[in-house]
């Protein structure tokens, strides 16, 4: 039998299982792929070539061996925010960065269900913005249009998964940073609940707003590697009850009362939802509905949320900044949203934080009503290459909220989201939408997305600079 090398996370882990395939051709297969790519896509600030070889060499004595792990022998990657033994953590800043001694909790898990750890993928600097570019390592290129951004703050993983360099990807998502570029390259993106896999050494990371994802071209891939690096260090402040995503892939969600959210939360800039975004959000609404859900126009009581927000934020990012080996090297940006953090980042910030009990209250009532909420998960496609990359502070900002007013609210709120694509604009530019919950609704989120991409079999189709096409170059040498 020959095994698909466009195969996706579960269907990989079963056919190394099944002896289909050993893990050294997959990693090799995905090396070159990685490399055939770099030039154009630019996915990976850090490839492990060596030291993943000699990881799958490992994983196949040990499915030799009878041993089984979820996903022994797979090739993943995990943005260059989490630590992995032995690399830099340059988190998408410039120089010349020390080896880390341990992996973060999430890597350590990936590793223990047997993943094999191909390499790092990049990040703007600070996972701050929506697009992933910098001159620490250039611009990463989105594979349905090489001409514009996959997004950001996990662009490298997002452009990895969607051509098809390796079947999913670690991002991390502290104002949509998952979900964002997952709209923008049409893949499955899962921001799970605050605490569910691990942010450690930084047990809260960006004072509590960011956390780890998921990205896949499919709900059950996403699922997967979501169960796979789930679970959480001793320290860790924030500690869910577990749940199994997995066996909410397969499990019908019922009939379910949906709230179509339309209208950007509070935003200190203008934000316009574009007509041909708000069109497939529609359409996927109507989707919906002939699927037998109750889905009605309702918005969330947000009120004044984006003051929670900033002081949050802007506080990480000094910390951040503070712990920076090279902070003279840092963009003129992030300094200035440095300077600001530590303005709120007394009174403001505790405030912020206190505010989060009352708004998960006041949100929370939203969904005695709604059982999900779907929003647009950007409101407008993604913009080109260079866009946003020489404008200054306050023009970046009006930018960002622009484009990405929809995503940041839930991560305030901690409470998990799922991009789903929504489709295709502007002769071929993914967009996205949000199935967003309440706290623990995971299981659910995943049974619907599961359901409508059922329907609507995304997956299926390809980027113009994704894996077949790479494959036909590398085949022709």
């Amino acid at each position: 039998m020959t095994f698909d090398r466009s195969a996706g996370l579960a269907e990989t882990a079963r056919a190394l299982a099944d002896g289909e395939v050993s893990s050294r051709t997959l990693v090799e297969q995905a090396l070159a792929r990685i490399e055939a790519t770099q030039p154009t896509l630019n996915a990976f600030r850090l490839v492990r070539a060596e030291a993943a070889l000699a990881e799958a060499d490992a994983a196949d004595r040990e499915l030799a061996s009878g041993a089984r792990r979820p996903l022994l022998g797979v090739p993943v990657a995990v943005k260059d925010d989490m630590d992995v033994a032995g690399e830099p953590t340059a988190f998408g800043c410039p120089g010349e960065y020390p080896p880390v001694a341990e992996d973060g909790e999430a890597v350590r898990r990936l590793r223990a269900a047997g993943a094999v750890i191909v390499g790092k993928t990049n990040t703007c600097e600070l996972g701050q913005w929506p697009f992933t570019e910098g001159p620490a390592f250039g611009a990463t290129r989105n594979p349905w249009h090489q001409g514009h951004t996959p997004g950001g703050s996990s662009g490298g993983s997002a452009a990895a998964v969607a051509a098809g360099l390796v079947p999913a990807a670690l991002g991390s998502d502290g104002a949509g940073s998952v979900r964002i570029p997952a709209g923008w390259t049409n893949l499955v993106g899962i921001k799970p609940q605050r605490g569910r896999i691990s942010t450690w050494p930084r047990g809260e990371s960006f004072q509590g707003i960011t956390v780890n994802g998921t990205l896949a071209r499919t709900v059950a891939d996403a699922a997967l590697l979501l169960d796979a690096a789930s679970g959480n260090h001793a320290r860790d402040p924030h500690r869910p009850p577990a749940v199994d995503a997995s066996a909410a892939v397969g499990r019908e969600p019922g009939r379910l009362r949906i709230a179509l959210s339309l209208k950007p939360p509070f935003t200190a800039a203008p934000a316009r939802l574009q007509p041909q975004v708000r069109a497939k959000v529609v359409e996927l609404a109507e989707k919906l509905a002939a699927l037998g859900h109750h889905v009605e126009e309702a918005d969330p009581p947000y009120g004044q949320i984006g003051l929670t927000f900033v002081p949050r934020a802007t506080a990480g990012i000094a910390e951040w900044v503070a712990d920076a080996p090279f902070p003279a090297l840092l963009d003129r940006r992030t300094h200035g949203a440095a300077r600001l953090g530590k303005l709120l980042g007394g009174p403001p910030l505790r405030a912020a934080r206190r505010a989060e009990a009352v708004l998960h209250r006041r949100i929370g009532r939203f969904f005695e009503s709604y059982d999900v909420m779907l929003a647009p998960t950007t409101a407008a496609p993604p913009p080109p290459i260079g866009a946003m990359l020489g404008l200054g502070g306050f023009a970046t900002d009006r930018a960002i909220i622009a484009a990405c007013p929809y995503a940041w609210p839930w991560n305030v709120l901690g409470w998990p989201g799922v991009n789903v694509p929504a489709g295709f604009v502007d002769g071929g530019l993914p967009v996205g939408a949000q199935l967003l919950g309440p706290a623990g609704s995971e299981p659910l989120l995943v049974s619907l997305a599961a359901q409508v991409e059922a329907e609507l079999r995304w997956y299926e189709a390809w980027p113009p600079h994704g894996v077949p096409a790479v494959h036909e170059r590398l085949r022709k040498g």
